[in-house]
């Protein structure tokens, strides 16, 4: 091979994740470069021992272009991501603006971040039975537009929602959520992180929302609860148990970094001119990025908006009022800062062996099936956008927006099962599911498939459900059916899907096609009118019917 480079030069070579050709430049080199190639081929003698080796060599270029032109496509998807401390308030009547409702790209997946959601002892109890007003609004606001609240988390003020378009839900998997509570010597959860991960079409992914310690002076505080949030929180499955180990990580929420140095009425001057740029030396997470080798991992947009604390309530004044304190003392007005932030984390790619130091022992397996994963389903992410929405007032934060497009090759692309109804449903007739695993997946006598209605919100949001196991009718090795009780049945009817939830997975893993339920027609020929019961249809009859 090395008289073969001799004779014809170097080839070029397209990196993974590049769309440039190197050393030769551009396409055009490459033509020059490839006709050189042809008149050496005609003028070498077929006797020459270089001939076979040639012939190899050009069929392993074939097999390499055909395996890059068969690879499936990259696809990209919309992340919109929201922080806001709400300090307490109740939810504001439209969420137009925060959600981008208007945009003519509409997200594939909503991450929602909410510090300080109030949590006296009432509303605990009630939250603990019922979802809280904050999640009650954006699940009635996006359901419609086909969104499904996937998984959630809550830790006392701190809220973590993750939304997604019901056409990926089959392949948002292995579902867990944990809480870390760092306030009052790690006791007391005013304080703390909460995380979601998942899987997304094979990628693994954790989102992150912390609320850390206030005031000025705390910022190397601040940097150890982050390291201890990040070191304690650990998810029970396979692939990525710490939330470093995902391929992307989010950390995002009041991380309550400050502006240090700049007096008041600078500070103040840079934000009214609209210069932030020069501000931007002296916020503390920037600062501390600098030499803290954690934090050098996470990249952030630019700043290129307004601070987002602290605020007079109902206004877009920054704190201009005076606070009593301990024995009647004036505090300090809270200087402006960026308290509410977006970051990412794009797991560090592992080096290839051949550049690895003489003095490394090697990568162990797992290192080296990610480096071979990250090649073969190379992940990007792109910030579209990153700022405050200034028109909500109902807290001293105002909230921060980041949308960021995920660049991926999918390395899952089929649900691991399908589901349909068998023949007309109503509340007349015993029904039918039939199911077909599409793939292997790790089932259990917890999976349970459940009726919808179309714009469910949520998970919890069924109708009826039936477990598979226990209500199995027949099987044999391609389709299986389920039984489900003509009682469990909505009397009313309407528009509904099935879905399959895996318990093991924490996840729907398969959803059926629409498909229209009957009004009961004995319900109606004996007068019995359907009524709306915590959210389940349930039948009661007329009054003379009773009399």
């Amino acid at each position: 091979m090395e008289e073969l480079s001799q004779l014809f030069g170097t080839m070029g070579r397209e990196r993974s994740d590049t769309h440039s050709t190197q050393s030769t430049g551009t396409k055009l080199a490459l033509r020059h470069r490839l006709n050189q190639l042809m008149t050496c081929v005609d003028d070498l003698d077929p006797r020459h021992g270089l001939h076979d080796k040639m012939v190899q060599a050009l069929d392993n270029a074939f097999l390499v272009c055909g395996k890059r032109a068969n690879k499936p496509k990259k696809d990209r998807f919309r992340l919109h991501m929201v922080t806001w401390n709400v300090a307490t308030a109740d939810p504001p009547d439209d969420l137009t603006s925060l959600l981008h409702l208007n945009s003519p790209k509409s997200p594939d997946l909503y991450v929602i971040g909410l510090q300080e959601v109030y949590s006296g002892p009432v509303r605990l109890m009630t939250d603990a039975l019922f979802d809280d007003p904050w999640s009650q609004l954006f699940m009635s606001t996006l359901a419609p537009l086909n969104y499904v609240k996937v998984s959630s988390i809550r830790m006392q003020g701190l809220l973590l929602l993750f939304f997604s378009k019901l056409e990926h839900v089959p392949f948002i998997r292995d579902i867990r959520a944990t809480y870390t509570r760092t306030g009052i010597l790690g006791y007391w959860g005013n304080k703390g992180g909460v995380s979601v991960r998942l899987s997304f079409y094979g990628h693994t992914i954790c989102f992150l929302n912390c609320h850390l310690a206030a005031h000025m002076k705390y910022a190397t505080e601040r940097v150890d609860e982050f390291e201890h949030i990040i070191s304690t929180q650990t998810f029970d499955c396979k692939k990525a148990q710490t939330v470093l180990d995902h391929r992307l990580v989010f950390w995002f929420g009041d991380l309550n970094f400050r502006i240090q140095d700049h007096g008041m009425h600078f500070v103040r001057t840079c934000i009214s001119d609209e210069k932030y740029n020069l501000l931007w030396s002296k916020d503390q997470l920037t600062m501390l990025k600098k030499k803290e080798e954690m934090l050098q991992e996470f990249e952030e947009g630019p700043l290129d908006f307004q601070p987002t604390y602290k605020f007079d309530r109902n206004t877009d004044i920054y704190d201009s009022r005076r606070y009593r304190t301990w024995f009647g003392f004036n505090g300090k007005k809270r200087k402006p800062a960026w308290t509410d932030r977006i970051l990412w984390r794009l797991l560090p790619a592992a080096p290839p062996p051949e550049e690895q130091d003489e003095s490394d022992v090697g990568l162990d397996v797992r290192e080296l099936r990610q480096l071979e994963e990250d090649e073969e389903y190379p992940l990007k992410v792109r910030q579209e956008f990153y700022t405050s929405i200034m028109e909500y007032s109902v807290s001293d934060h105002k909230p921060v927006i980041g949308i960021f497009t995920l660049v991926l090759r999918k390395i899952q692309t089929t649900p691991l099962v399908r589901l349909q109804p068998e023949g007309d449903w109503s509340a007349d007739i015993d029904s039918m599911v039939l199911y077909s695993p599409l793939q292997p997946f790790p089932s259990s006598t917890w999976d349970w498939i459940g009726l919808y209605k179309v714009g469910f919100t949520s998970v919890s949001d069924y109708i009826t459900y039936t477990w598979v196991k226990d209500d199995e009718v027949a099987f044999n090795e391609e389709v299986i059916q389920v039984y489900v009780d003509k009682e469990e049945i909505p009397v009313q009817g309407g528009e509904c899907v099935l879905c399959y939830f895996c318990s093991t997975l924490q996840s729907i893993i398969g959803v059926s096609e629409p498909f229209k339920v009957n009004e009961s027609k004995v319900a109606i020929e004996e007068g019995l009118l359907p009524e709306k019961i915590n959210g389940l249809d349930q039948t009661v009859a007329r009054e003379e019917v009773w009399n």
